[in-house]
């Protein structure tokens, strides 16, 4: 009985592995084409033939086009910014851009430009897909800001690191795109510049004053 027992365990692990391969090779396929082409312009059947997994087991895996287009989203949003770095010790936001940086390399980094083109000009599944995006990454960089709050930081912080959020995320979307455009932009001063900004001034997130 246990010989059986662990067949079928093997049997269960082995199935996982597949659908996780399945799924990465889907998102692979999707993040290529949405880059290419855009959101609207890709079909499952394009995402089929470039991942060779067949267009009925994108929908097991991810429902509809919208669900795969927000996986996409969040697996690019995860490999710079990983909750589970602030479960082992806060990153300096130098590091967290230096992971930035890296990721904008990686070859399909205009993906979010591209589909944020879309969804400016959409009032549909796109936009609130791009919004729930960027609400992600707003709230990220509060968790990181909140973990670091002084003890006697001032009324309203709430707010103030909210605004900051909006505004680094901002900041450094402005810094990546002017470097897809301009190639004699450099990206990794830029960004570390911005996080030697941002460090000068944190106290005024917090309801103190900047150091003169």
């Amino acid at each position: 009985m246990s010989g059986g027992s662990g067949v079928a365990e093997h049997g269960r692990r082995r199935i996982d592995e597949i659908g996780e391969e399945s799924r990465r090779r889907i998102l692979d396929a999707a993040e290529e084409l949405f880059a290419d082409r855009g959101f609207e312009r890709t079909s499952f059947v394009d995402i089929a033939k470039r991942s060779g997994i067949s267009r009925g087991s994108i929908p097991w895996h991810f429902r509809n086009k919208d669900g795969l287009l927000m996986a996409v989203l969040a697996r690019a949003m995860d490999r710079f910014l990983p909750p589970e770095r602030y479960q082992r010790s806060l990153p300096s936001l130098a590091t967290l851009l230096l992971d930035y940086e890296s990721w904008a390399r990686s070859g399909n980094s205009a993906l979010i430009f591209m589909v944020l083109t879309e969804a400016m000009g959409s009032t549909g599944a796109v936009r609130g897909q791009y919004q729930e995006f960027f609400e992600t990454r707003r709230r990220r960089v509060v968790q990181w800001l909140r973990a670091q709050r002084p003890a006697g930081a001032g009324g309203g912080a709430d707010d103030r690191e909210r605004a900051a959020a909006v505004a680094l995320n901002g900041a450094v979307m402005g810094i990546h795109l002017q470097s897809l455009v301009d190639p004699e932009v450099d990206l990794e001063a830029a960004l570390q510049s911005l996080a030697a900004l941002v460090d000068t001034n944190l106290a005024v997130v917090w309801g103190g004053t900047r150091d003169p």
